[in-house]
């Protein structure tokens, strides 16, 4: 039972660490952000099983990652007011070609990077969009003006 409570609190800890961390695809991260998302992955799993080698705290510490997984998807399904909090809302970050600075700050985002981004979606200058939207994936969305 003691895996299973250390499962939890490791579970919850790393949905608080990836809401405070921030939105970022996976295919964005740095070499250095990546690493550190293993480095973590190692040290959770220590705190979990505390050097359990069993199998049956290997099937304790996944089935209940796994089972915590589904009610955290389930939850905002279910519950509306709980999609917020658990998944994040959709931010403007670009508005009639204009940056929304307080929520590109807010986002640890660059000009720049949105810029990169736009550039991908063959959009030349902020004065061609009429919202630029950071989905809850991590992803930008852009509407192009008529």
């Amino acid at each position: 039972m003691d895996i299973v409570v250390r499962a939890v609190i490791a579970f919850l800890f790393i949905l608080l660490l990836t809401r405070i961390v921030g939105r970022r695809e996976l295919n964005t991260l740095e070499p250095f952000d990546l690493i550190l998302l293993v480095t973590i992955g190692d040290l959770v799993q220590q705190g979990v099983t505390q050097n359990d080698m069993s199998v049956t705290g290997l099937i304790l510490a996944a089935g209940t990652i796994a089972a915590l997984t589904v009610l955290f998807s389930y939850l905002p399904w279910r519950f509306r007011g709980l999609r917020p909090v658990l998944e994040g809302e959709p931010v403007i970050l670009i508005e009639d070609g204009n940056v929304i600075d307080r929520n590109v700050r807010r986002h640890r985002l660059t000009q720049e990077e949105i810029a990169a981004e736009a550039r991908q979606q063959q959009i030349d200058s902020f004065g061609q969009i009429r919202w630029a939207v950071l989905e809850t994936s991590g992803k930008i969305s852009f509407i192009k003006k008529n």
